[in-house]
């Protein structure tokens, strides 16, 4: 053994006097317990000490050897026993009170078999029983240091109880042989100081990678299961913990659960930049999180989608914590200096009345949810049976929408738009009609969305957008098509070179396809969709502006992009809003088309009051009822037919003149 290996050695020793433990409470703990785990040996040896001694005493039949016999047996007995009570369950019981009943039990039958030892020698028992006593105690004394090595200072004190009284006695009997034999004995220390100190390093350094790996795993489970910028639970800690609350919950009570969207998240995030939209939704968490009692769960679901679940006593117990979330989401917050608004709709579902399962539960809080934004911003809907019937309903429509497409079930029907001051067709708007051959006619309010929702709006878009080319083609060549576009269906591959391709197929010039878009469609900065516009604009297909004065900073969208024509929105026209400031803003809005130049279309048209009124505020063409409905492609020829024939008869009335 080296001499570094002794110096480190007695280092760890000084370092346990001191109390100078490096190890963590639970590592101490399991190094504990794992001196009950080998039960079986601790009685081998406590049996071999007892019976050893007991001969020992027979056979001198002494007094005093009686007496330590009997005490030792007691020990032993006293220490299997004790052992096999601690053992069953030793987790729960306390690794202090472990240790301190094992250093009793040890220790005591440590010292008695040394004592016995040392009484063969000094009572001259004779040779044998010195040797079977002392190879017993030496014995005992080495192989527990290997023993209790996961705990060194158990370990030592017990090699050094049993040594002691054996070397005292072998000294003190004062032959040469004796002396050899004492500091054999003394040599032993430092060999086993190095051995239990080896094993115990290595038994700690295991523990302590193992603490460091349950650590780590412990913040790798954290971060999986956490929103990392509102510090929330997201959806997989979502999903984790919303079964547990629910069980919770149904022992004391009721719960809900409200699926929160944030109104036009999307606007802050664009045009502020995704920091300050972070921040809008850090702040959103913590007013949330504020709301809940212990015991519920506040997590990010998704973008800007909150879910909250917690007991809650009565339903209106829900609608009044719904109130307050919409009060605590409209609650104006200062980011970098500027005041941002928020809105929110909400979704509940309530258990046990909607549900008593988390997924059930869920489901049904996404359906109250997207009835609520279906009313409109800032809405608060609860779930109803009602709800799983619009969705079958939706499906229903899904699936044979699909179908229809297959099927000519669907037609394109045309509403012309006007010239305000001659009265002629300038433009056609193609419209998707559906007629089910059992249902009748579908109303597109029912079926557009539908086809939102579930993608068929890029393959229904591009249909309808190849036959009104091909019926387009037909018309005069100053008349126009024009088309509305799905954000999706800009978004999907290849969308430009699509519609190049139907204009191709169908005969009509570039020029003479008009693509109307809405202003939220530029609420996402996406390079496809700038791409879609550069390629199709440079091959001259014309841009629309479609509902002007709904949506946000229109201003900027009409810079940055080609637009010939805008649209009114006709809740200018003809909504709740018309009035003497609707009109001023129509008149500003033409001025500026007219200073661009732009044509602007007054949609929703429906008296006459309405066509003067729009026309003496600049707008250039007119689009309702007023004109005409939608109506089918043959109807669409016969009225251009007719202003064809119109306008010859006041040709040839101007030659007769």
């Amino acid at each position: 053994m080296g001499k570094q290996h002794i110096n480190t050695a007695w280092a760890r020793i000084q370092d346990l006097r001191e109390g100078a433990d490096p190890l963590t409470d639970q590592a101490r703990g399991a190094l504990v317990r794992s001196l009950y785990e080998r039960r079986t040996a601790l009685a081998m040896g406590a049996i071999c000490g007892a019976m050893a001694s007991t001969v020992v005493a027979f056979l001198s039949d002494n007094s005093l050897l009686y007496s330590l016999a009997f005490l030792l047996s007691s020990i032993a007995i006293l220490r299997i026993v004790n052992a096999r009570h601690l053992a069953r369950n030793p987790d729960d019981i306390d690794a202090d009170y472990l240790e301190l009943t094992y250093k009793f039990g040890a220790f005591s039958y440590a010292l008695v078999l040394g004592l016995v030892a040392a009484a063969t020698v000094a009572l001259d028992t004779g040779a044998m029983a010195q040797v079977l006593m002392i190879t017993n105690a030496v014995g005992y004394g080495i192989g527990i240091c290997a023993h209790n090595a996961a705990r060194p200072t158990i370990a030592l004190g017990q090699l050094t109880l049993v040594s002691v009284p054996v070397v005292w006695a072998v000294l003190a009997e004062g032959s040469v042989a004796g002396a050899f034999l004492a500091l054999t004995i003394a040599l032993l220390f430092p060999a086993m100081f190095s051995i239990v100190f080896s094993i115990f390093g290595t038994l700690r350094d295991s523990l302590d990678a193992a603490d460091r790996s349950a650590e780590l795993a412990a913040q790798m489970e954290t971060i999986a299961l956490t929103d990392p910028v509102t510090g929330l639970a997201n959806r997989s800690g979502l999903d984790r913990d919303l079964p547990g609350v629910l069980e919770r919950a149904a022992d004391s009570g009721n719960a809900a659960v409200l699926w929160i969207d944030l109104d036009r998240f999307k606007e802050v995030n664009e045009l502020k930049g995704h920091q300050a939209g972070d921040q809008v939704l850090r702040e959103i968490g913590s007013r949330l999180s504020a709301l809940v009692e212990d015991g519920g769960i506040v997590a990010r679901f998704a973008g800007d989608e909150f879910v909250v679940t917690t007991r809650i006593d009565s339903r209106n117990a829900a609608s009044m914590l719904a109130s307050q979330i919409l009060g605590e989401v409209r609650r104006p917050m200062r980011i970098d200096g500027e005041r941002i608004e928020m809105g929110a709709s909400i979704g509940i579902a309530l258990m046990p009345e909607d549900g008593c399962t988390a997924e059930e539960l869920m489901r049904h809080a996404d359906l109250a949810l997207y009835e609520a934004k279906i009313a409109g911003r800032s809405q608060v809907r609860f779930f109803t049976t009602d709800m799983t019937r619009d969705l079958a309903h939706r499906r229903e429509i899904e699936t044979e929408l699909r179908l229809a497409l297959s099927r000519d079930e669907l037609s394109v029907y045309f509403q012309p738009i006007v010239d305000l001051e001659t009265g002629r067709v300038r433009c056609f708007e193609a419209l998707v009609r559906w007629f089910h051959p059992e249902k009748g006619e579908i109303r597109p309010d029912e079926f557009i969305p539908v086809a939102e929702d579930s993608g068929a709006i890029v393959t229904l878009g591009n249909w309808l957008t190849g036959e009104a080319a091909r019926v387009a083609a037909q018309w005069p060549e100053d008349v126009h098509v024009a088309v509305n576009l799905s954000p999706l269906q800009l978004k999907a591959p290849g969308a430009a070179l699509g519609i190049l391709n139907a204009l191709r197929e169908a005969g009509l010039p570039p020029e003479r396809l008009e693509l109307e878009v809405t202003e939220n469609l530029f609420l996402e900065d996406s390079p496809s969709i700038a791409l879609f516009i550069k390629e199709l604009s440079r091959a001259g297909v014309r841009f629309a502006l479609d509902d002007f004065g709904t949506g946000y900073s229109s201003l900027a969208y009409i810079n940055q992009w080609p637009f010939s024509k805008i649209k009114v929105d006709r809740s200018f026209v003809s909504g709740a809003q018309a009035g003497r400031k609707s009109d001023a803003i129509i008149r500003a809005v033409s001025q500026m088309g007219h200073t661009l130049g732009m044509e602007i279309v007054a949609e929703g048209l429906e008296t006459v009051e309405q066509v003067k009124a729009v026309r003496s505020a600049g707008c250039t063409l007119g689009q309702g009822y007023h004109f005409s409905r939608a109506i089918p492609d043959y109807k669409a020829a016969l009225l251009l037919a007719e202003e064809t024939d119109s306008a010859k008869g006041e040709l040839r009335k101007r030659r007769v003149g």
